[in-house]
């Protein structure tokens, strides 16, 4: 069992020495800010609510979709287990932050950065479920490509159903739980039924998807620049992809 902890820490060592440093920052600099921006709602009727999360979103599954084509879904994982950490992380500063009392009124500011545990926790398990639903979907499609699996149109199928299906899953899994769990309990007995959790999920899924096509081709050219230039060869070789 120590032998496989001691493997395991140095695969996860050389794996973060392999991802390009540019790579982690924006993939975990966008999952911080999702938490934050997801304290606004933009647009909101009675089947659908969209948050400023979605303005970055995108980043979020593209760099996932990139890191999993180069390094493997198990890699992919990983990066957004410690993605998910800098987040706490974050969060428990700025709760911090907003509980030393002051003498003037920063009552909004504290609201804000403050911050809701239940909105966190339910945040934080439909993010991490969503990622290995990612994560792994991605590189199931990828495999069904055998004559070229390096091609635009396989980067863009495995992209393409992956994100949907598990941006509807992180959508639903926050939705259950804050809207049908949590908030009956803590916002006075306010709740969404399950068919508006489904709607809003599905809508949020379509709306995410449509971000992806946008973007996607930029995943696609630094998977090609990263292939050309060697980028992730020494763990390739190790045979943990």
């Amino acid at each position: 069992m120590k032998e496989y902890f001691k493997s395991a820490a140095a695969d996860t060592r050389l794996l973060f020495r392999s991802i390009p440093s540019v790579i982690t920052a924006l993939f975990t600099v966008s999952v911080v800010m999702m938490n934050i921006l997801a304290n606004k709602t933009i647009f909101q009727t009675e089947w659908i609510a969209i948050d400023g999360g979605i303005l970055v979103s995108w980043l979020s599954f593209l760099c996932m979709d990139v890191v999993t084509k180069a390094f493997g879904p198990k890699a992919s994982t990983k990066l957004s287990v410690f993605a998910l950490l800098v987040n706490l992380f974050v969060c428990l500063l700025f709760y911090i932050v907003s509980a030393i009392p002051t003498e003037e009124d920063f009552s909004a500011f504290n609201s804000v950065i403050g911050g809701t545990w239940f909105i966190l926790l339910s945040s934080a398990v439909a993010f991490i479920s969503s990622a290995v639903i990612n994560n792994f979907l991605n590189w199931g499609v990828g495999r069904a490509f055998h004559k070229n699996p390096d091609g635009k149109l396989a980067y863009m199928a495995r992209s393409y159903v992956s994100t949907f299906i598990a941006q509807f899953c992180d959508n639903l899994i926050f939705a259950l739980l804050t809207f049908t769990v949590f908030a009956p309990i803590y916002w006075d007995g306010f709740h969404w039924t399950f068919v508006q959790c489904v709607t809003c999920s599905l809508l949020g899924a379509v709306l995410e998807l449509l971000m992806e096509v946008i973007f996607s081709p930029i995943g696609y050219k630094v998977l090609k620049i990263w292939k050309r230039d060697g980028v992730g060869a020494g763990y390739a070789e190790r045979g943990k992809a």
